[in-house]
């Protein structure tokens, strides 16, 4: 109904207007309905009961095929054009739009079942100062909601008030952004007053402005104004339906946007109904063919003209024509006759076998055991069943990395420590031994507060921490002391840590397990049990991270008194600010630091200062000068921090994995061998974009070059990216020569090419979404798409859902080539729904990407198996059947106009009419169906052998419009050898009593016995692979043949159905005769050998690596699969992305009173007096979420402070 509504809108003058700006009351119903919001009921069907069989016959009929098969049978209802039965077409139109009906609404029904299933969801809604429990479709904007733990959030809320201390909320966004990891909310501070008192929440009246529904998910801006006071709220105050509350009892919200106007809907853009290049060229293929069939007709109606004016009237006096018919009107109605005797040029059995053989390749999918992850019992899942062929053609992969390429797992695995490695295993002649799930594991048994989920392989560190190795244990110390984990002790020894990333979680559970415990912490103290033994350390400053830093740092005093700066950062960081003591172990530990990134790893390096009492005391005076100053009081700040964290005693570095998904690196390596280019589209930052680059193999040592564009002006990003394509290719034109052409149905779509550039040797790509935002502008993007198609490897880095898309459809407008896009969460549907095939992850990473995908599965590694084996099979399976399919038909079809020359252009048809109807439906339908599904030209194990066998897919080698010219040409000699031998064979022959056999009834019996052997042997030199279900079918279909034919020419049938079977005795009468058989020998051997030969000397002369492969097969055996060898260690020299990545701020709320304690402590004099720090007027300070730290970036850094709670 919508698709009705929105095309006959506008012509009913009903436009409606753009919002503007979204203006609303808390608690005000009646006002909030005058603006007519979309309320909270979600709607993804397309269909209702009413508007079903109107809509879905109107899309059916778009088609082309059914509109003219519908033609068809009209003109098949006139008793003076119809020379055959109307109901021929009818029935077999009638099953294709029922089968099609049927399959549409099921999937409709479904998309109701799971809007229900929403829409019904319940919650507590604040309704006439009570909270009652309503369905989720009946929330209002305006309207104020509770949540509790661990419940999704309804739609997207304005955050008032939570259980939690500083009105924090921590919410799970993987249904957003696949990201696991925990964001933290935070409500103003004069709405958080309010709790969660009944009273005070109904009384609430405050009035919100704010912008548009829109699909941006890190971006909110609006203004809440409350008792003539404006507030500003942005995306921190906003929690978006999509998400999970976690670790909050409860939290009240304010709903802003509801249904279809909330962000994760918005984010899910329309469902575009895609359809594969094949789909396309058969469009313009059967309008070459109507355009055919519409001149062989005029032929053939002139032919009769001509005929009745020389010939035609010497009938006359035995045949007299109807009245007031002459011989220009027989021509035209022969025009229209042999319109419906030849329309099996185009028969509607290809249609229906068409979307048989993609069900059955679907299925297929469905059914590999390949593909099906045991560990979350997921299969790969075909959710459509039209695009499988496409799959054969992918060139271009557009991938997410969170959730997608990587697990979202960290992981610590290895260390240096003073100096010495650890992580690594040898085994007795020195050889690095690859660590796998049955390699030995640390056993921790003896630290009661150890998490179970901790694997570590190398026992000499555990060693050399209980041997009580100084450095080793001020190492673990400081992982269990620097950083802002809060920590959760529900049951006595039952530890959980909320870390803010996943790769500081990662780190101090390490620091755990290896006896250096985190245990609590309040605003002032830390406290850690080491080796068993409890400590409480007091928490002087944390130095906060920032963009700019790139290191944290914490000055701890232990109970014996003496004052400690820990500190870890990036590497290249820390390095200017250490000892001139500590050269000699800097060396050391960049030599270990070049073997961590060499393995992908993301890298810390961590140091120590002791500090002096009386430095100290003086120090905290400065700081609390500066940080209470009026003027340039960051870069006082900022200088005050670089004075105390100098001449720093280096302990070691550390190497967090940031766990790839299994086989990730392979199975990339094997898609750039079938020659399919790979771009990341991540929101992630650059740092932990490249390393994953550097983790999968993308980005390599070897590249000559690896490009780097993050300009912040149009210039300089044009710039930039100019001087790379001049670095790639010198000889490169200034300007893209861009191809205009025309194409698709009456060519009246304009299509825009740019050509490929060569390039020699290999190049990487990384831009930033700054960058990106001006390279996507109109005067740059040809210049953006040409240097980035010439690297093997682009990453870009900081996109939004929005740039994501807008990649997609730059390569599809301009490279003409086949997309493919993969991600896991709600930002990456717009980027899945532009290309032309879309996967969705379906991990515990959120179900948002799979609900809008083609195809989805569990883990990345399976999209090589989608892809080399089923995909390339499909598109194999879908041009055998369409080369075959014309050619069986055009081949039939061209017999009957060369019988016009010789039945005076009458429209008879040369065959009998049960072998016309019959011969599409029952004679031909299975064996090519049998070929179409089961057939492939190699195995799966030669198909990954052999990744190149996917290139003719991506060139359109196997079904083009040459291709389906050369197919007319074969039908064309083939009807002329079925024809015309038959017809010499049959003219004056007599049988072996003297009696004439050549009868039309006789001819048509020879002429379709030799069609439909001839048709049974092409079909078995096409295929490649047989089957007991090929064979079956193949001789099951001529036995048909014979046995039908046999029954229906039989004495019995004419008696019972005398004007339906006039074909009497013809059967028995022929079939007996020693020169039938011998015509259809010859027949047959005329039309097949010429392709033998033909086939033959191609492949000795031009073979085609399929040929080659298929040839290595009979010679070879079975290539093993391929064993798995520890990965050579390379030795990096870039330095990997330090494992950090936090959010500006966060060390205010650590040390932040209010954030962590609700139970007085002792009383201890501020350490650092900062009156007018939001914190001490307890305002919540601004907080930003991981994905927003790029882009203050370029903005002077805020350090946190290092003040303590007052």
């Amino acid at each position: 109904m919508e698709s009705l509504t929105s095309y006959f809108g506008p012509l009913c003058g009903k436009v409606e207007k753009a919002e503007e700006e979204r203006h609303f009351r808390a608690n005000d119903r009646p006002f909030n309905l005058s603006y007519h919001y979309a309320d909270n009921a979600i709607k993804t069907s397309k269909y209702n009961l009413f508007t079903f069989l109107p809509l879905n016959l109107f899309e059916q009929f778009r088609r082309l095929a059914n509109a003219y098969f519908l033609f068809l049978m009209v003109l098949q209802l006139i008793p003076q054009v119809s020379s055959l039965s109307w109901f021929t077409t009818a029935v077999p139109l009638f099953l294709v739009l029922t089968i099609t009906a049927v399959k549409d609404a099921s999937d409709d029904i479904n998309r109701h079942r799971s809007d229900k299933q929403v829409n019904n969801r319940m919650v507590d809604v604040l309704i006439d100062g009570e909270l009652r429990n309503e369905k989720w479709m009946n929330v209002q904007v305006g309207d104020i909601i509770k949540l509790e733990n661990n419940q999704f959030v309804t739609a997207d809320l304005m955050l008032l008030s939570s259980s939690e201390p500083l009105n924090l909320v921590y919410v799970e966004t993987a249904e957003l952004d696949g990201e696991t990891n925990l964001k933290v909310k935070q409500a103003l501070t004069v709405t958080g007053d309010m709790g969660d008192s009944t009273d005070s929440l109904a009384g609430f009246k405050g009035e919100v402005r704010c912008e548009p529904p829109n699909n941006r998910l890190d971006k909110f801006r609006g203004t809440l104004s409350l008792d003539g006071q404006t507030y500003s709220l942005d995306n921190d105050k906003v929690l978006l339906r999509g998400c999970t509350l976690r670790n909050t009892e409860w939290c009240f919200g304010l709903v802003i946007f509801g249904g279809p106007d909330t962000k994760l809907m918005q984010n899910s853009g329309k469902t575009t109904f895609k359809r594969t290049s094949i789909d396309h060229l058969m469009n313009v293929l059967v309008l070459c063919i109507f355009g055919f069939l519409a001149s062989m007709c005029a032929v053939l109606a002139i032919g009769n003209g001509i005929w009745e004016m020389r010939e035609g009237s010497v009938f006359t006096i035995f045949l007299p024509r109807e009245q007031g018919v002459n011989a220009a009107l027989s021509s035209f109605l022969s025009f229209w006759s042999y319109v419906i005797v030849l329309n099996t040029v185009v028969p509607i059995s290809l249609y229906v076998s068409v979307e048989i053989i993609r069900l059955g390749n679907s299925f297929f999918i469905d059914w590999d055991r390949k593909m099906y992850y045991p560990k979350n019992d997921t299969p790969a899942q075909a959710r459509t069943t039209t695009l499988n062929e496409e799959l054969g053609q992918i060139k271009y992969i557009f991938s997410d990395k969170t959730g997608t390429l990587t697990q979202n797992i960290m992981t610590f695995n290895k260390c240096s420590i003073n100096g010495k490695a650890y992580g690594e295993l040898f085994d007795f002649s020195g050889q690095r031994v690859e660590i796998t799930e049955k390699s030995e594991r640390v056993d921790f048994s003896w630290n009661q507060l150890a998490d179970p989920k901790f694997f570590f392989h190398d026992h000499s560190l555990v060693e050399t921490v209980r041997e009580g190795n100084p450095e080793a244990q001020a190492f673990f110390r400081l992982l269990a002391l620097c950083h802002t984990v809060m920590p959760e002790e529900k049951k006595e020894g039952e530890l959980f840590y909320q870390a803010q990333s996943p790769d500081e979680g990662a780190l101090v559970t390490a620091a755990r397990n290896f006896g250096f415990v985190f245990r609590s912490r309040t605003p002032e103290t830390i406290t850690a049990v080491e080796m068993g033994r409890q400590v409480d350390y007091e928490l002087l400053a944390v130095l906060d991270f920032n963009n700019v830093r790139k290191r944290m740092s914490v000055i701890v005093r232990s109970p014996e008194g003496k004052l400690t700066l820990y500190c870890k950062g990036a590497d290249t960081i820390i390095y200017e600010r250490l000892h001139p003591s500590c050269n000699k172990l800097m060396e050391v530990t960049t030599r270990h630091l070049n073997e961590y990134a060499g393995d992908g790893l993301r890298t810390l390096v961590l140091a120590y200062k002791d500090l002096d009492e009386s430095y100290m005391d003086e120090w905290k005076l400065r700081h609390h000068e500066a940080s209470t100053a009026m003027g340039d009081r960051e870069e006082r700040l900022d200088e005050l921090y670089e004075e105390i964290e100098k001449d720093l005693q280096l302990l070691g570095a550390t190497a967090v994995e940031d766990k790839l998904q299994d086989g990730v690196p392979q199975t990339i390596e094997q898609l750039a061998k079938a020659d399919i280019k790979i771009w990341v589209l991540t929101g992630d930052k650059q740092e932990t974009a490249e390393n994953i680059g550097y983790s999968c193999n993308m980005l390599r040592e070897e590249m000559k070059e690896i490009f780097v564009v993050a300009a912040n002006t149009a210039e300089g990003v044009k710039e930039e990216l100019r001087n790379a394509r001049r670095i790639m290719c010198p000889d490169s034109a200034e300007e893209p020569s861009v191809i205009k052409a025309r194409a698709g149905l009456f060519w009246l779509q304009k299509t825009e090419r740019v050509e490929d550039e060569k390039v020699d040797g290999d190049y990487g790509l990384v831009i930033n979404g700054h960058s990106l935002a001006f390279a996507l502008d109109k005067d740059l993007h040809l210049e953006l798409l040409r240097t980035a198609c010439m690297c093997q490897t682009v990453i870009c880095c900081r996109v939004t859902p929005l740039q994501k898309a807008q990649v997609v459809q730059l390569v599809k407008k301009y490279k003409q080539a086949v997309t493919l896009a993969i991600g896991d969460g709600a930002n990456d549907v717009s980027m899945i729904k532009a290309a032309h095939i879309g996967v969705g992850i379906s991990g515990q990473e959120g179900m948002q990407a799979v609900l809008s995908s083609d195809y989805s599965f569990a883990q990345f590694r399976y999209l090589q198996r989608l892809l080399l084996v089923h995909g390339r099979w499909s598109y194999l399976r879908m041009c055998k059947f369409l080369q075959y399919f014309f050619y069986k038909n055009f081949t039939f079809t061209f017999v009957h106009f060369w019988y016009a020359f010789f039945c005076g252009f009458s429209a008879q048809t040369v065959y009998d009419e049960w072998f016309i109807t019959l011969y599409n439906l029952v004679y031909t339908a299975l064996p090519v169906l049998g070929m179409s599904i089961f057939d492939q030209d190699v195995n799966d194990r030669w198909s990954f052998q052999y990744p190149q066998l996917y290139s003719p897919g991506q060139l359109n080698l196997y079904f083009s419009k040459k291709a389906f010219v050369r197919c007319m040409m074969h039908s064309c000699y083939s009807s002329l050898i079925l024809f015309f031998i038959p017809w010499a064979a049959m003219h004056d022959t007599v049988r072996d009593d003297g009696k004439d056999i050549a009868d039309y009834q006789s001819f048509a019996l020879l002429a379709q016995t030799c069609l439909l052997i001839v048709m049974s042997v092409q079909l078995c030199l096409d295929t490649s692979y047989w089957t007991a279900m090929n064979q079956f079918f193949v001789w099951g279909s001529l036995a048909a043949y014979f046995a039908v034919t046999l029954t229906m020419y039989s004495n019995g049938m004419f008696l019972i159905f005398t004007s339906s079977f006039p074909f009497i005795g013809t059967a028995r009468n022929s079939l007996i005769q020693p020169n039938v058989w011998l015509t259809i020998l010859l027949t047959s051997l005329l039309c097949i050998l010429p392709v033998v030969a033909f086939r033959f000397i191609l492949i000795q002369l031009r073979p085609t690596a399929n040929d080659k492969v298929r040839h290595k097969v009979r010679k070879e055996a079975l290539p093993a699969p391929a064993p798995r060898r520890p990965p050579t260690r390379r030795i990096s020299t870039r330095r990997s992305g330090y494992a950090f990545s936090h959010a500006q701020g966060y060390g205010d709320l650590v040390t932040s009173r209010r954030f962590l304690l609700k139970l007085p402590l002792r009383s201890r004099p501020a350490l650092f007096t900062q009156t007018d720090s939001p914190l001490a007027q307890n305002q919540p300070q601004h907080y930003r979420t991981i994905a927003e730290e790029a882009e203050d970036s370029q903005s002077p850094p805020r350090t946190g402070g290092a003040a303590a709670a007052q």
